[in-house]
């Protein structure tokens, strides 16, 4: 018997020629004293597990259990004396996946998992590899590795050196373009003079080559150069590959799917059996030396496509055979495609790893039968995809709801009240999630939880108003609004750049706390003086400057186009306009997402105190909240009752990625809408509004495609709880404000409840032709209990009162002729009581008792 803590003691000598036939005597009565470890797989698992020699493609579903797969099949290969745990390579994506599995085998091992080195992410292992061999990149083995922030840094000193403008040409850009590259696995020499034309007239390629040149001057590399780096040096120097190769006995990756051109190259190289020559199995040398330079993926071939290439024929008596090598992945959730990933590295593992044994997960140990079923229907309606279909031993549970709603604040409003609903039926609010496709869609959820009081989280990311560019636009507002804001004025008295650093700062502090003054007033205090240079003293003046004028238009400016005005005339809007990198177009929508959020409130001072109460909520990491973040963010994770809101044309699918990439970005978006409908165990509820902001346009949507095709046997369609659900007149639904019952109903939100205790308050004029602070209505009035639709004839066409929802006094301006006069007095919620002193249409000019004159909608007072 062979010993798990002696696998140096296996030799080929030792293993015996005859193995057991499969699904023979001797097999399953192996099975059955197979080693606990390898209970309660289902057959497709332990297949996965125990098919150890040759490449192996695992195709595992959503919640079809890959993590166990993995660790499993890890632990079989040492328990089965295979190979040492120092000789099995296992890459991930994240730390935190890394961290996992160790976890696991640490439970099923013990401390034998302390002798896996090689078990990490791409980067970590690659980074390890380069730093052995340092010596042959240029580098010595103390090497820095550069963050994103280093990398903009130096690049703008080579913009600098070279005589280009950094704004019109930003670092930035050239640093995402550099990132392409590399995940590419493009050397500078290999960027195809095309793409090298993108930046700066052409000098793109140019400028790369400078970068990595200056990158060994300061014994540095970023984390593309982790892999690239040790690509090269496995093609230049076929020895160390062929010591990789020999050390390597099993090589196992997750999620494969993810894999970019870069990480591909890696595995191929090191996924061969051992042997002198450094070429990939049906990697040409056509294609690697190739026009472009491209290492292997152009546009138009990949690896193997022409068997008939310059490639020096394999010896018969030698096996070009590859390793042990199992990739754990499912095409179905390649949703990275905008960072580089290449599906299609998974859709051709076959044709890369010839006589690859495919084994398929499809047993769903996370969601109910009805959510599998729709998530199936839907993924299925793409072309490029392996195929499976997912299934459960479960019961079919609840049907997947789709909801219309009139608008987005609807649409929060009705999913805020389901969560209520939830909640009081017993359900942990951990256990619940919004699912948005982009992440400006969050702030509305935000303000509508903190009107809730729900406890909340977002992840992956800030929350809202906790963003970098928000902070910084809140931060001009409160300047204007208070001049002796010094911890927001100190934020963006440079930023955009001004040429004001630290130096300049620190004298307004000194200069603040010698007299005793905001920065503000120290600042236009210093103007006037020669303390500064003149370049850093006129833009000192024009940043007074502006802010006087900001605040003389507060007062005749409405806040919303004061805060555009602010954004606009600070440069701030253009300092994102030209940032190429991959998330200012995310910022410039969270922007136009904060300027239309203020016209809730009828002043930049209401707009504020909101916000002070949003930021002041403080959860904690082990608070029971609803977890909040995009389909992006949400990979991996799963929750009792997910919602999917903005199922709409133009923001899911994205109109920006059906743009730019076409049926591929159509394919993408599909399979992100799969692995939404998968996060959830019992309930999945999709939403869509039929009215929607886009940016700073209201525009009437239309809903996803997506939503027909979803399976009808699988789906319910549900009214909203916010209001009123798709249907309406003329097919463009009705609004919230048509489908009210009377202040009689059993409506239980605070507001309703409000509202219908002041129904008759607030004086007015009583009898015939009378009118209440509430709703006229007919006798014709109609109740949600009705299963017909809303009788949109049912409520008087007279105008009514102010109507009071949910505590808010909601008007329009209509242009209609006021039934007030003159002199009439009335009373208005925040201004108290004030007297009529001028009317135009519905639109009154009001001199109040203490607040002063002030122009309203009509709607907005009662009479007192």
């Amino acid at each position: 018997m062979i010993r798990m803590t002696e696998p140096s003691k296996i030799t080929s000598q030792s293993v015996p020629d005859h193995q057991p036939s499969a699904g023979g005597i001797a097999a399953r009565a192996r099975a059955s004293v197979g080693p606990k470890y390898l209970s309660g797989l289902n057959p497709e698992q332990r297949e996965a597990v125990e098919t150890l020699d040759g490449p192996v493609l695992v195709l595992a579903g959503a919640g079809t259990g890959k993590t166990r797969v993995l660790t499993t099949r890890i632990a079989h290969i040492l328990s089965q004396g295979r190979a040492r745990p120092a000789e099995i390579l296992s890459v991930t994506f994240t730390n935190k996946a890394a961290r996992e599995m160790k976890h696991r085998l640490g439970q099923m091992l013990g401390h034998a998992v302390e002798g896996m080195p090689w078990l990490g992410t791409f980067h970590s292992i690659g980074g390890r590899i380069l730093r052995t061999h340092a010596e042959l990149a240029q580098l010595k083995s103390n090497f820095t590795v550069l963050d994103t922030d280093d990398q903009v840094r130096l690049l703008k000193q080579l913009l600098q050196a070279d005589n280009i403008d950094d704004k019109r040409w930003p670092a930035r850009m050239l640093a995402g373009l550099i990132d392409g590259w590399k995940n590419r696995g493009l050397t500078p020499s290999q960027v195809p003079s095309g793409e090298a034309a993108v930046f700066a007239n052409g000098k793109g390629g140019k400028l790369y080559a400078s970068y990595q040149e200056r990158l060994k001057i300061l014994n540095a590399a970023d984390f593309g150069d982790l892999l690239l780096e040790d690509i090269r040096i496995f093609r230049e120097h076929p020895d160390i590959l062929l010591q990789y190769q020999q050390r390597f006995k099993f090589i196992l990756v997750d999620e494969y799917q993810d894999t970019n051109v870069a990480q591909y190259l890696w595995l191929r190289l090191l996924s061969q059996a051992p042997t002198s020559n450094p070429s990939l199995p049906g990697l040409t040398r056509q294609s690697i030396d190739s026009r472009d330079g491209s290492p292997g993926l152009d546009a138009s071939r990949r690896p193997g496509d022409d068997e008939n290439d310059d490639v020096a024929p394999t010896p018969a008596n030698q096996k070009a055979h590859v390793k042990n090598i199992c990739c754990v992945g499912d095409d179905d959730q390649s949703i990275y495609g905008w960072r580089g990933a290449e599906v299609d590295n998974i859709l051709r593992f076959e044709h890369d790893f010839p006589g690859a044994k495919v084994i398929r997960l499809e047993r769903n140990y996370r969601s109910t039968g009805h959510i599998l079923a729709a998530a199936s229907h839907l993924i299925a309606h793409n072309e490029g995809r392996l195929g499976k279909t997912l299934r459960t031993e479960d019961h079919d549970g609840e049907k997947v709801t789709v909801t219309g709603s009139w608008d987005s604040e609807e649409e929060a409003r009705g999913i805020g009240e389901e969560i209520e609903q939830l909640q009081r039926q017993g359900d942990k609010l951990n256990e619940i999630a919004i699912l948005v496709r982009a992440s400006y869609q969050m702030r509305e959820f935000e303000d509508r939880f903190v009107t809730l009081g729900l406890p909340y989280r977002v992840i992956g990311g800030p929350r809202f108003y906790e963003r970098a560019e928000i902070r910084d636009a809140l931060a001009y507002l409160r300047v204007i609004n208070s001049p002796a804001d010094d911890l927001a004025f100190e934020r963006i008295v440079n930023v955009p750049k001004r040429g004001l650093g630290d130096a300049t700062v620190q004298m307004l502090h000194d200069h603040a706390r010698k007299r005793r003054i905001p920065l503000f007033e120290a600042a236009r205090a210093v103007i006037e003086t020669d303390e500064l240079k003149p370049k850093a003293r006129g833009s000192l003046r024009e940043v007074v400057t502006q802010f006087d004028r900001w605040r003389a238009q507060r007062e005749v400016t409405a806040h919303t186009d004061l805060a555009q005005i602010v954004l606009d005339e600070s440069g701030y809007t253009e300092m994102w306009q030209k940032d190429r990198s991959a998330d200012a177009a995310g910022r410039l929508e969270n922007l136009k997402e904060l300027v239309r959020s203020m016209e809730e409130f009828e002043n930049l001072q209401g707009f504020l105190e909101h916000i002070s109460l949003v930021m002041d909520r403080d959860s904690g990491a082990d608070e029971d909240a609803v977890s909040l973040m995009t389909l992006h963010s949400a990979k991996g994770l799963e929750f009792d009752n997910v919602f999917l809101p903005g199922w709409e044309e133009g923001l899911f699918p994205s109109q920006r990625t059906l743009d730019e990439q076409g049926r591929a970005g159509l394919e993408e978006e599909r399979r992100l809408g799969h692995v939404g409908l998968t996060r959830a165990r019992r309930r999945a509820k999709i939403y869509f509004a039929t009215n929607r902001r886009i940016h700073g346009t209201w525009s009437t949507t239309i809903p996803s495609r997506f939503l027909d095709e979803l399976p009808a046997a699988n789906v319910e369609i549900t009214e909203s709880k916010g209001g009123s659900a798709w249907g309406g007149t003329g097919g463009y639904g009705a609004s919230r404000f048509d489908d009210m019952e009377a202040f009689g109903s059993t409506y239980s939100t605070p507001g309703w409840q409000r509202a219908q205790a002041n129904r008759n308050r607030g004086g007015g004029r009583n009898g015939g032709g009378g009118r209440s602070g509430g709703f006229e209505e007919e006798a014709a009035t109609f109740s949600s209990s009705s299963s017909a639709g809303p009788d949109f004839g049912s409520f008087s066409s007279r105008r009514r009162g102010p109507l009071t929802i949910e505590g808010e006094l909601v008007a329009k301006s209509t242009g209609t002729t006021s039934e007030f006069s003159l002199s009439d007095r009335v009373f208005h919620q925040k201004f108290g009581y004030g007297r009529v002193t001028r009317i135009d249409g519905n639109k009154l000019t009001i001199a109040f008792d203490k607040a002063g004159e002030k122009k309203v909608v009509d709607s907005f007072v009662q009479r007192a």
